[in-house]
């Protein structure tokens, strides 16, 4: 198996002069070599066909005992020198210092058709950014971010991607709800592969540091590899460096909405530079719509990383991120005013998301009330987001809607409402009202039902990775049947589907999944 191998992230830039593996703090440096830990009885789970292609592996190489060697850390690219990056963060509004790969360990950057792509192994040992863990990674978190971030890109939102799913044969103590009742688990490996890896935290460390010196030279090496529209080297650049994260990041953030995606950590050291959806940990999807919901049992108390609040957050981390950069340009007024220019742009664009999951393509003034009405109907009574946005697509815009009382009106989108019992009096009138004001709304678009539905059913999932989806997916690999990881990777694959054959998949959260762990709240541990 054969690597084209283009590593400029260790060519380019600076290197920790400490080439031990003893925790500690790293200054002048973007990254530090380290070998993954080889691990004791590897086993590979699955590995994802279409990235496979990406990367110009052939599926018999991928079957190879040489790719189950490289990707669980018993043997390294050859001519490669693996390495963990530095970064710091701030961590739910505090400043954290410096953070890093601490359970992560970049195998090197790779070229295939004139594209490049870095590989990383999570859960493959100790790095000098581990602090007091042990940097390796267990089965049920492993599960949950190989089949998240594959399952994001067929959604069509901006993410990481996975090449491959392994266990390793070793045992992990890990305490899931922080209760103090750690248990072994056992170990796994996730490849993870982006453009890069470069996270907000990257560029933070040097700037709390007031190494403006290298903060300089990781810019410029960010605007040179992934941002080669931008200008190098001048203030104006930077400038035009930082509005192009800032309208990626928006864009992620639209997507996550759209989809009803909750990161659950958003970090500055989980922001990535190119506006991917990154590091998968306590994530989840809205069961019932209720923007206030958080997945991370961290952020029970205060909820920062709402739902609701995630365009705000990510607004948040870009002033950070503005901050880090304004020693290289020294005027705030621009960056200011990109970050003016978010606002502007988050509301007008997530009206346009929303009125594309309605099925409204012409301007009409009253949209935007249109919308806040019936966000204020999705909260009235349990009310599943998916499968509501994806049936509504079925509803005939000549339906008449009843003169007395009765729900018929909403059996399109009846199996959405998990207490459809409490659809009555007030509740019922505030639906019907609303239904009243979308039909009368649908007269002035000029497609016919099917032509909405089948735009509809373009930006509404029918699938998405629910986190009961996931839980029985990884109950079942810690038993030794990763079939449902493969059902599961089918499935999503193809998310606008309809699938027939998956259909037991499309319903609401079954009532075994609302408090068990990792169906409903999930911790950090991993």
């Amino acid at each position: 198996m054969e690597f084209q191998l283009n590593n400029t992230f260790t060519d380019e830039l600076p290197a920790d002069a400490n080439t031990s593996n003893d925790r500690r703090q790293v200054t002048e440096a973007c990254y530090s070599f380290v070998l993954p830990t080889k691990t004791k009885a590897p086993k590979l789970i699955h590995v994802a066909d279409a990235m496979v292609n990406v990367l110009g592996i052939s599926k018999e190489e991928s079957e190879s005992e040489e790719f189950l060697n490289i990707f669980t850390g018993n043997e390294i690219i050859p001519n490669s020198k693996p390495y963990a990056m530095c970064y710091g963060g701030h961590q739910f509004g505090h400043w954290a210092g410096q953070l890093g790969d601490g359970r992560a360990i970049n195998l090197g950057e790779i070229e295939h058709n004139n594209k490049r792509w870095a590989l990383q192994l999570k859960g493959v040992g100790a790095t000098p950014y581990s602090r007091t863990a042990d940097g390796l990674a267990v089965l049920r978190s492993s599960v949950r971010e190989y089949l998240c971030s594959e399952a994001m890109y067929y959604l069509g939102v901006p993410t990481t991607r996975a090449l491959s799913l392994a266990l390793t044969g070793d045992k992990v103590m890990r305490d899931v709800l922080y209760d103090g009742n750690p248990a072994y688990e056992k170990g796994a490996i996730v490849c993870r592969v982006a453009p890069t890896f470069l996270r907000f935290g990257s560029y933070e460390i040097f700037a709390s540091r007031g190494d403006t010196k290298n903060l300089k030279v990781l810019v410029d090496y960010t605007i040179k590899h992934l941002y080669s529209e931008v200008e190098q080297g001048t203030k104006e650049g930077y400038v035009e460096f930082f509005r192009a994260v800032s309208h990626k990041t928006l864009d992620m953030i639209i997507n996550w909405q759209r989809v009803g995606f909750v990161h659950g950590v958003m970090n500055t050291d989980n922001m990535s530079i190119l506006g991917l959806t990154i590091d998968y940990g306590p994530y989840g999807w809205l069961e019932g719509y209720d923007k206030k919901w958080t997945p991370n049992t961290t952020d029970a108390e205060h909820k920062r990383y709402q739902y609701g609040q995630q365009s705000n957050i990510a607004l948040w981390n870009l002033l950070k991120l503005a901050n880090a950069l304004y020693p290289l340009i020294e005027d705030a007024e621009p960056l200011e005013a990109i970050l003016n220019e978010y606002k502007t742009l988050y509301a007008e664009k997530y009206i346009g998301m929303m009125k594309a999951k309605l099925g409204l393509l012409k301007d009409d003034e009253n949209d935007k009330q249109l919308i806040k009405l019936l966000e204020d109907n999705l909260k009235l009574t349990e009310t599943d987001m998916t499968i509501f946005f994806r049936n509504l697509s079925k509803l005939p815009k000549d339906m008449v809607l009843p003169e007395k009382e009765g729900s018929d009106f909403l059996d399109v989108v009846k199996d959405a409402f998990y207490k459809p019992e409490e659809l009555k009096s007030e509740t019922l009138w505030f639906w019907k009202d609303w239904f009243a004001l979308y039909l009368n709304r649908l007269q002035k678009e000029e497609l016919s039902d099917a032509e909405r539905k089948e735009q509809m059913d373009k930006v509404n999932p029918k699938y998405v990775l629910r986190n009961y989806m996931s839980q029985i997916a990884i109950d079942a690999s810690d038993k030794g049947d990763y079939s449902i990881v493969n059902e599961l990777y089918m499935i999503l694959k193809k998310p606008y589907n309809e699938q027939p054959e998956s259909e037991k998949w499309f319903v609401k959260r079954p009532e075994w999944a609302r408090t068990k762990v990792g169906c409903s709240m999930l911790s950090c541990s991993s």
